[in-house]
């Protein structure tokens, strides 16, 4: 069985905008310096009372306030709860607490650390927060697989449906990592921007924006949203997922894992890489990210190739959320008939192949088939393809 699959539902958590049509205003604006993080957040609009959202990471509250949107513009789904599942991504989970909790057994033994420590850590707290929240019964996992984990939930999802396992899915990913201890790590290993700068595919590209949030698309078996009288935002056609099996960090030369993944999405889609009208990339700013990709881009599609976008020159890049951010963007992207540009992006990078860079202005299109691509540490590789409702 092999079942067409809708998107009924967006909801997104990000800094540049709460709420899908605040992100999708955002994403055509320019992005404030530094760290793309909340500078305020009061999750108690999505809790029942502030206790309860204390019990939740930081992660976990993105992520349902995120599921929240998505299932409102859903509608009521008419669908049996153990045929409705849930798939949020993180690349490292809850690890605000983690690092708090580890500081107050340091300073003050460890009878103080908290007894709600492991669900508030756990990676898979957000998707199981999601489930008990909504009684949804069907599959409820967290992949993660570092920055590729919000793409890959989404066409693990896909396949849950596809295959006949469920009617319905919740798919996404959540991320928030901006703690003392992340913001080292990730700073010593050289691959933050010196500059605060997200400049995907610029010469002067020298590192990413850590970024956090998380987005959750209501997926569904065409039919039974159809039967429903739902409104179609869009339809997700293929997905794929590769390794590089090179390096930990490093992605491999000449981008041949995300060849081969690109090429297997359009294979698993039915679509043709002359049928692609979009390519929202992974485009982290980083050098050698954006030189594999490019590269990858120009061995499958050819030069010029389709229109080019990052969105992380405006959401920074949100690891494990990053893909489901972008995923929704492209959601977006075919709903409002524009592409959006890839904002830090001003001198073309002479060593890179001269792919179509969508920069200076959202660009206006025909919405066709787009891919979405996520790379992560690790070697991990995700596309997916997303169309609009036929």
């Amino acid at each position: 069985m092999n079942r067409a699959v809708a998107v009924t539902g967006v909801g997104v958590v990000a800094p540049c905008g709460i709420g899908s049509e605040a992100f999708w205003e955002g994403l055509l604006s320019q992005p404030a310096d530094g760290d793309r993080v909340f500078a305020e957040w009061d999750p108690t609009p999505w809790f029942d009372n502030p206790k309860e959202a204390r019990r939740a990471d930081r992660f976990t509250q993105y992520a349902l306030a995120a599921t929240a949107e998505a299932l409102e513009q859903a509608g009521e789904l008419k669908a049996d709860p153990a045929r409705v599942g849930v798939m949020i991504g993180t690349g490292i989970g809850g690890i605000r607490t983690n690092e708090e909790q580890i500081i107050i057994r340091h300073e003050k033994g460890s009878r103080r650390v908290s007894p709600f420590l492991i669900p508030m850590m756990m990676p898979n707290a957000a998707a199981a927060s999601a489930s008990m929240r909504y009684g949804f019964q069907g599959p409820c996992e967290a992949i993660v697989t570092a920055c590729a984990a919000g793409t890959h939930s989404i066409g693990a999802a896909l396949n849950t449906i596809r295959y006949g396992r469920c009617d319905v899915m919740l798919a996404g990913g959540s991320e928030a990592p901006t703690c003392p201890t992340a913001l080292a790590g990730f700073g010593n290993m050289t691959a933050l921007s010196t500059t605060g700068e997200s400049r995907p595919f610029d010469e002067r590209r020298n590192g990413f924006v850590i970024a956090e949030g998380a987005a959750v698309l209501v997926l569904e078996e065409l039919d039974h949203a159809t039967s429903r009288g739902a409104n179609i935002l869009a339809v997700v056609l293929g997905s794929a997922s590769t390794a590089d099996a090179h390096h930990i960090t490093a992605p491999a030369p000449g981008g041949s894992g995300a060849i081969r993944c690109m090429e297997l999405a359009l294979a698993d889609a039915g679509t043709a890489a002359a049928d692609i009208g979009q390519i929202n990339t992974h485009g982290t700013s980083t050098p050698l990210n954006d030189a594999a990709e490019a590269e990858a881009i120009a061995k499958v599609f050819g030069l010029p190739g389709p229109p080019v976008t990052s969105t992380k020159g405006v959401t920074g890049h949100a690891l494990g959320a990053a893909g489901a951010l972008e995923a929704a963007a492209v959601v977006l992207s075919i709903q409002k008939e524009l592409i959006p540009p890839t904002v830090g992006f001003a001198q073309r990078d002479a060593e890179l192949p001269e792919i179509d860079i969508v920069h200076g202005a959202p660009r206006p299109w025909t919405p066709s088939p787009t891919i979405s691509n996520s790379f992560g540490f690790g070697g991990h590789n995700g596309s997916i393809i997303i169309g609009p409702a036929r």
